[in-house]
């Protein structure tokens, strides 16, 4: 009954409205702001999705491909431009023959290079200890809910395999979620309380983020990642599970690692490697720092600017 409700209410404001362009994302929002604007559609608007990662994708269960494909397919039909943020699911959207006016791949929603950026040793060190942090801890991080999808349980594992070889390690995971007090009880199960820190929420992450040695992301699926992105732009070596959006982001022993989606025992391999290795950590670094500048805000504005131009003008 909301989402009857919501979409009463949404296509009375697009009708009283008149908006020349509209721009929706989330599934749910997505399809319920598409419905809304059929009518509208009609008298010249024109409607936008941005799909910030398909729930049927390369290897999804198949009740994804039953439940979330015919639902995006039937909702193209509604779309003046449909926006992807990885080419795993723009080349299913054209396999697919969608029907959207136009499919086109954006790479994400854009960092910004001035707030995420590289910071010297001495920032770093004032960093930590402002936070509570000596140089010598190995600090690992995550942000992102903390969720099944997320997957923070493998990290947990990670860091109990390799924490008598590496006692200084600490992973930082930064958000919240209906996992979290499981997390915890996980942590204390396997005793490594004393090294994972629940950040809770954060609004500080471009202070966090700098002072971390490698920036970790476990998630099951992404659609791009923003948050590694982020760390990218900070000069980190980035260690990610395999899916489609890390994959974007992360050449496998370039920048970082990229493992298979359970191996912890992986994991927590290449946390050591770059622990014992500072001059492969600085070199990952500054190879993450080159491949983020085609995610960065300078590289997508005008790529979104044009696009709306583009949808505006076509008949």
């Amino acid at each position: 009954m909301d989402n009857v409700r919501v979409l009463r209410d949404l296509t009375s404001i697009i009708t009283e409205n008149n908006y020349a362009l509209i721009h929706c994302h989330t599934p749910v929002a997505g399809v319920l702001t598409r419905l809304a604007a059929r009518t509208a559609r009609k008298t010249g608007t024109k409607v936008v999705y941005t799909a910030h990662g398909f729930h049927f994708y390369k290897g999804a269960p198949f009740l994804n491909w039953l439940l979330f494909y015919p639902v995006e397919k039937t909702a193209s039909k509604w779309t003046d431009c449909l926006i992807t943020i990885n080419r795993e699911d723009y080349e299913i959207a054209l396999r697919q023959c969608f029907k959207s006016h136009r499919i086109a791949y954006v790479p994400g929603v854009g960092v910004d290079l001035s707030r995420f950026s590289p910071v010297d040793a001495c920032i770093v060190s004032r960093l930590r200890a402002e936070y509570g942090y000596s140089d010598d801890d190995f600090l690992l991080l995550y942000a992102a809910e903390l969720n099944r999808n997320k997957h923070q349980d493998l990290l947990i594992k990670s860091v109990a395999r390799i924490v008598e070889k590496v006692p200084a390690v600490r992973l930082l995971l930064a958000g919240r979620g209906p996992l979290v007090n499981q997390y915890r009880r996980l942590a204390v199960e396997l005793n490594v309380s004393n090294h994972v820190e629940f950040l809770g929420y954060r609004n500080d992450m471009h202070r966090i983020v700098p002072m971390c040695d490698v920036i970790v992301a476990s998630s099951y699926r992404e659609g791009l990642g923003l948050f590694v992105a982020e760390g990218m732009a900070c000069a980190k070596p980035i260690i990610a599970t395999k899916n489609r959006g890390h994959s974007e982001l992360v050449c496998h022993g370039q920048n970082g690692f990229l493992v298979e989606l359970d191996d912890y025992v992986s994991f927590s391999e290449y946390v050591q490697l770059l622990y014992r290795e500072p001059n492969l950590r600085v070199a990952m670094g500054k190879k993450s720092y080159e491949l983020v500048e085609r995610f960065s805000l300078s590289r997508v504005y005008p790529e979104m600017t044009s696009l709306y131009k583009a949808v505006l003008n076509q008949r």
